[in-house]
């Protein structure tokens, strides 16, 4: 008679496994060319590729300032990913418009170049989230591995530059007009400064107050505002999100940042009391459905792995500690305004990557 505790031998199906190593082996090489898309970028070895060619190793390596041999196999890993593309019969490379828009181009709206400096990060940072895990304590942004920082602030200027003015805030009850007239204007956790920039370049008549915590992406965000010339219309200051000062500002914004925090529903509650009467809180969060299966697509997988590596320890490094995650959802969104006191709340707009929420008294 058989051992009722005895676990059941599970029937291997041979279609399934071969598919399932298929992707395994697909992700290990995805997983390891993100170092080579780092160097690639940090080098310029895409931008001069899209730039100048059809190139070979001995042609790319003398206009990069690089090693022949090393570009060689560089190259051969790129083709054989597909990032760039070979000709055999002149033994070239060369980039399409749509690679060298998403590696060669900082400007394109689908650039994604700076994503190496983020996987590296998550890397260099593992042994401290694996620490973590046993201990159940956070891992604060103050932590971290500098290039998180660079590469953030890099990763998320593409959808900022792209959609922020042009779209996020004409989407905002009144705000641009507001803005165009002249506003006051708080960006929470604002990092390097880019939405704050962006934002301060489009509305000069307008006054913007860049907080974060971290004092050095505030040192980072203040050099990138002075080499703009952009004057006493851009302050910045080492504040968190319930600590800034209150000025009756038009309108709040957190770009990205809000689910990192330990106490989100205490910072919208300080948002209630340093926003004038009619003001606007803009939440630009992660894109997320409110269950789990609904975000079990390829972005929600992004989101998923980030807020593992990143967002839930930042969060669980501070007060509270309510650590939402990146795909908190808007339901979730919804309830930490509601409780913080903004109880008029709707979405503004959306793309594949983000909520734009709209928060009031």
């Amino acid at each position: 008679m058989p051992n009722v505790g005895m676990e059941a031998v599970m029937e291997v199906n041979s279609d399934r496994l071969n598919a399932f190593m298929g992707k395994m082996i697909t992700e290990v090489g995805a997983a390891i060319n993100a170092s080579l898309v780092l160097l690639g970028d940090k080098l310029g070895l895409y931008r001069v590729l899209a730039a100048k060619g059809p190139m070979n190793s001995a042609e790319l390596a003398s206009a990069t300032g690089t090693n022949e041999r090393y570009v060689r196999e560089w190259l051969a890993s790129q083709a054989a990913s597909g990032y760039v593309e070979y000709d055999s019969v002149s033994g070239k490379f060369s980039m399409l418009p749509e690679q060298a828009m998403a590696l060669a181009d900082e400007d394109s709206p689908v650039f994604l170049g700076a994503v190496g400096n983020v996987i590296a990060a998550a890397f260099l940072d593992e042994p401290k989230i694996t620490d973590a895990f046993k201990s159940g304590k956070g891992v604060g942004w103050n932590r971290r591995s500098e290039c998180l920082f660079c590469g953030t602030a890099r990763f998320f200027r593409t959808g900022y530059m792209h959609h922020l003015v042009q779209e996020w805030l004409p989407a905002l009850d009144g705000v641009v007009d507001k803005l165009k007239r002249g506003a006051k204007v708080a960006d929470v956790g604002c990092g390097h400064g880019v939405s704050t920039r962006l934002m301060a370049e489009a509305f000069p008549n307008s006054r913007f107050y860049g907080f974060d915590y971290h004092e050095g992406s505030i040192e980072a965000a203040r050099k990138a505002a002075a080499e703009a010339k952009l004057g006493d219309r851009v302050n910045f200051a080492v504040h968190s999100a319930k600590t800034y000062p209150a000025e009756g500002y038009d309108l709040v914004c957190f770009f990205d940042c809000l689910h990192d925090m330990g106490d989100p529903v205490g910072a919208i509650s300080h948002v209630r009391q340093t926003m004038a009467k009619d003001g606007t809180c803009m939440l630009v969060e992660p894109f997320a459905g409110d269950r789990l299966e609904d975000n079990l697509n390829p972005v929600g997988r992004v989101y998923y792995a980030a807020s593992t590596m990143i967002c839930t320890p930042a969060s669980l490094d501070q007060e509270v500690g309510l650590a939402l995650g990146a795909q908190a959802g808007e339901a979730r969104l919804r309830k930490v305004a509601s409780e913080g006191g903004l109880s008029r709340f709707r979405r503004a707009a959306e793309t594949p990557f983000n909520l734009i929420l709209e928060a009031r008294i």
